[in-house]
């Protein structure tokens, strides 16, 4: 077995194991167990670099590599995609959700503080905005 198909089938092993780490966060996701993500894991984030390094190797080569091994690399490389865009998919319906949440919070809490006009010479006092992650409501 030549070098570069040792790198393809190292650049095999990371697809697999970097799209069973997806899957498992998404069933995490699924269950509302956000904690039990394992694309957060240090582990996985060398995984992630390994990957990168060893895969711009062989994509520079990969017109010499047999046609079994090419096809197994795009196979691969295709269901990594694909679950990298439902992981995707989901984390921003997730954030969407929360965010959501947290200005229909911030919004409540600004209608209860809000100074209703009073008739006096003085206009009432408004109260200092809620903070938000990103800004101020």
């Amino acid at each position: 077995m030549s070098q570069i198909e040792e790198r393809a089938e190292r650049v095999l092993a990371l697809t697999k194991r970097l799209t069973d780490a997806l899957l498992g966060d998404i069933e995490a996701l699924d269950r509302g167990r956000p904690a039990e993500m394992r694309s957060i894991v240090p582990e996985i984030q060398q995984l992630l670099s390994q990957y990168a390094r060893e895969a711009a190797a062989v994509k520079s080569h990969a017109k010499i590599l047999p046609s079994g091994t090419r096809a197994k690399l795009t196979d691969a490389t295709k269901r990594l995609h694909d679950a990298l865009a439902r992981h995707e998919r989901r984390l921003t319906c997730l954030r969407n959700a929360s965010e959501g949440m947290i200005r229909a919070i911030v919004d409540d809490v600004e209608r209860k503080r809000r100074v209703t006009r009073t008739y006096g010479p003085r206009p009432g006092v408004r109260a200092p905005g809620a903070m938000l992650y990103n800004g101020v409501a």
